[in-house]
């Protein structure tokens, strides 16, 4: 069996223009969108990659203590962080307590 001799640019153009001159308008609206979609999908991959590489420093404050500092002074520190923390804690629950008396105020 014979292969059939390539066929020329010329042929391949010529095929191109009657494919394409046998399509409605409606034809190149969708294939407009099928091709628009993807692309700006794609597009929003890479440009969302850009960002993600971009990372800023960090930078982390620490609290520096003597190294000589007493057992007392340790428990005080944590005494005082404990209630400093209980108290911020105390001020939230009072806040989502007025948020649901509002909440059911109004019925719901």
């Amino acid at each position: 069996m014979r292969l059939p001799r390539p066929a020329s640019p010329k042929a391949l153009w010529t095929d191109i223009r009657e494919f394409l001159g046998q399509r409605r308008p409606h034809q190149w609206l969708a294939a407009a969108l099928a091709l628009a979609i993807p692309a700006a999908i794609g597009i929003t991959f890479f440009y969302d990659t850009l960002d993600a590489h971009r990372v800023s420093p960090t930078v982390i404050y620490l609290e520096s203590w003597p190294a000589d500092r007493s057992t007392e002074e340790i428990v005080a520190k944590q005494k005082a962080d404990e209630q400093r923390r209980q108290a911020l804690e105390a001020e939230r629950r009072q806040q989502f307590q007025r948020l649901e008396d509002g909440l059911q105020n109004m019925g719901l």
